[in-house]
């Protein structure tokens, strides 16, 4: 099976053209707490799902980066259903970078095949046996894991740590996800007792796309030239530019249908307000749109990627993420008594920024901090 070339504006029509349903599902995507199944199945009708998956399995001949512009028109419809797209799409791309064995498994019935994810080793043990490893633990925070038909989980491999690809057969979700914020995302936890896993189905990630050039060598994209870490981490970045868009289109769009005297919309303090928030989300855009042309300006080179550009994109992930947070909670602290009420949509988009960002990567604590101390001749104590 090999992929087929879509344009751009088709995949971004088809996206656009999603979005109203997408929006009126959102109520019913909460109570959920997971992306409804009808979602799922027009995500794959749409073909959008298969631009992260490599060309040779019937991915789609398009620019990766063309995943961040849909994850964002969906975001400003539905934070949970542009979370999980944006995961799904994302972990596609990542499984071209394991042995072509494993990927075989994945995609060889199917491009529509979807995974999610714990990326960190949680409570795991990996034991190393003949022919592969012995694999037991409990992850949380694996969102779209009830679409999902693999898992990819972390666990140590001495003092390494390594990716591991695990089939729906040999995992079980336990239903955990009872949250305030992107409550559609299903993010439940993965269990897994004492399963064989066969060397072929882990992997290094450290090292893919950093001196394993599997995935280059198989595929010959250029998305698979790009570090793991430098790339990894946008598709999550990518929901709250979109949530951010949401917000400020709610927040315009009830100030506007108002009229009479004493209207809240004539206050300057909302027109500063809109006006601040509007500029934080095109400036956190245009930083994004920015780093994402120069990692595939390099990626088309071959260069490698100094640390402090690794730790700089580390850091504009953080914030563009804490930009789009501020952007938010600006205009909710003016949405007034109306504001709280759970029909209202602004409401839900302030609940889910808040959640998006609580992950340590986007916090600039973490973040922002490996950036400064490589700036200033020190070496990283995080991942970068």
């Amino acid at each position: 099976m090999t992929g087929r070339t879509v344009s751009a504006e088709t995949l971004l029509r088809r996206a656009s053209d999603m979005l109203p349903t997408v929006k009126k599902r959102a109520t019913e995507t909460e109570a959920l707490r997971r992306i409804p199944d009808e979602t799922v199945r027009e995500l794959r009708a749409s073909e959008l799902l298969r631009i992260g998956v490599p060309k040779m399995f019937g991915g789609l001949d398009a620019e990766y980066r063309l995943m961040f512009e849909i994850g964002s028109l969906l975001g400003s419809a539905c934070a949970a259903t542009s979370w999980c797209f944006c995961i799904w799409a994302a972990h596609s791309w990542l499984v071209g970078h394991w042995p072509y064995k494993a990927q075989q498994e994945v995609f060889g019935s199917s491009p529509d095949v979807l995974s999610s994810s714990s990326l960190n080793p949680g409570k795991s043990t990996l034991e190393e046996t003949s022919g592969g490893f012995k694999l037991s633990g409990h992850w949380e925070f694996s969102s779209g894991s009830d679409s999902a038909e693999w898992v990819i989980v972390g666990a140590n491999r001495s003092d390494r740590l390594v990716w591991i690809l695990v089939p729906h057969l040999d995992y079980e979700i336990a239903d955990t996800w009872f949250v305030s914020g992107l409550k559609g995302t299903g993010s439940k936890d993965i269990v897994i007792k004492d399963i064989f896993v066969p060397e072929h189905r882990v992997l290094d990630f450290q090292q893919a796309g950093n001196g394993d050039w599997t995935g280059w060598e198989i595929h010959k994209q250029e998305r698979y030239r790009v570090p793991i870490p430098v790339l990894l981490g946008w598709d999550l970045v990518t929901p709250m530019l979109g949530i951010a868009q949401g917000a400020i289109e709610e927040f315009t769009y009830k100030l506007t249908g108002t009229s009479g005297p004493g209207r809240t919309a004539d206050s300057e303090g909302v027109h500063l307000r809109l006006s601040q928030s509007s500029a934080e989300l095109d400036a956190a855009q245009a930083l994004m749109n920015e780093d994402i042309t120069q990692i595939f300006k390099k990626a088309k080179t071959g260069d490698a990627f100094s640390t402090i550009e690794r730790a700089k994109i580390r850091r504009d992930k953080a914030f563009i993420a804490q930009t789009c947070l501020s952007a938010v909670n600006r205009l909710f602290e003016f949405s007034g008594g109306h504001g709280i009420f759970e029909s209202g949509l602004l409401q839900r988009f302030h609940r889910d920024i808040q959640a998006a960002v609580l992950r340590d990567g986007f916090m600039m604590e973490f973040g922002g901090l490996q950036y400064a101390r490589v700036a200033l001749g020190l070496e990283p104590n995080g991942r970068i």
